[in-house]
């Protein structure tokens, strides 16, 4: 969620997602792996400072997890023979640091092996990322399992940076959360970077009467034009989502005011009543912001799915 959310060409009916079927528990590790924490936020806080660009792949990668089947860790599972994994599929191909999960794995196997779930070792990271740059910390609960079905073909489920306001409520809705999550979680979007492809639809022909979404403010357009050109030829030609894109703020709310977001479904939260006032009450607030996104983070981790503990994040044995 923290970057570019790459087309999902259609949307589809939901695979059921079991929400707090497995009862979480902050101190669901205690006894079993009590440096859990401290491992996981060493190697988060090791990648940091070698890439600054790890938080937002960390948060986005959750976020993308949770969405398909819960968060059961399988969007970290490797493609294996004719089987497309989740994160071979479209909108995920740019998800990376996938790095830091394993070495946060490694570490856990050599301290408590086979007790920790790859699902709750990317729930902390996620968490870990967020404060790391400047934002709020939490509780987060655990006991998570992981799952062993990843499919290309799910990531069309995840919403796509055109989706407009309809279309997200119905994508959140149906994983249980509120128009206040939905507004909420985009402020991840605060975080990351995003490539030409994601907002190519409004600065070029943009519709029959304007080549450039109208409600984009035009200094802004003209910046992002300049840097993807209709025809663009360079692969890593983007922009940041927003003008503090290290930092974890509520700038996103503020420029989006503004007329400078960068994603369709950005500027969809500003169509609705509500969900333009919640976008008004976070660019005016930053501490009603970071409780509201606190809340919707262990809303949205909550979405359960998985059976077992997975030794290597990456594989099914």
């Amino acid at each position: 969620m923290a970057a570019v959310f790459a087309l999902a060409f259609v949307f589809l009916f939901m695979f059921p997602i079991s929400s707090c079927v497995r009862a979480l528990s902050s101190n669901y590790y205690d006894h079993t792996c009590p440096q859990l924490e401290s491992i996981v936020a060493s190697s988060v806080e090791k990648a940091m400072s070698n890439d600054k660009t790890v938080p937002a792949a960390l948060l986005r990668m959750h976020f993308h997890d949770c969405f398909i089947r819960g968060c059961d860790a399988s969007v970290l599972l490797n493609s294996k023979g004719k089987n497309k994994a989740e994160k071979d599929g479209p909108p995920n191909i740019s998800l990376h640091a996938f790095y830091v999960i394993d070495e946060a794995k490694k570490a856990l196997e050599a301290s408590c092996p086979g007790v920790v779930s790859c699902a709750d070792i990317l729930a902390l990271a996620a968490r870990d990322a967020v404060f790391l740059t400047g934002g709020p910390t939490w509780d987060v609960p655990k006991g998570r399992k992981d799952g062993r079905i990843s499919l290309a073909t799910e990531t069309r489920q995840l919403p796509a940076p055109t989706f407009n306001i309809s279309q997200l409520q119905q994508n959140f809705g149906q994983r249980g959360l509120s128009d206040e999550d939905l507004v909420a979680l985009s402020g991840g979007h605060t975080l990351g970077f995003s490539h030409c492809s994601s907002f190519q639809n409004r600065i070029h022909n943009f519709n029959a009467t304007f080549d450039v979404d109208p409600t984009m403010k035009p200094s802004f357009a003209a910046r992002l034009r300049s840097v993807c050109p209709a025809h663009n030829k360079v692969k890593n030609a983007g922009s940041p989502l927003d003008s503090t894109n290290l930092v974890f703020d509520n700038a996103y709310y503020k420029l989006l005011l503004q007329g400078k977001s960068i994603f369709s479904s950005d500027q969809a939260l500003l169509t609705n009543p509500k969900t333009k006032a919640l976008v008004s009450k976070f660019a005016g607030s930053q501490k009603a912001f970071e409780k509201a996104f606190v809340d919707s983070m262990i809303k949205m981790s909550s979405l359960t799915g998985g059976k077992e503990i997975r030794l290597d994040c990456r594989v099914v044995r």
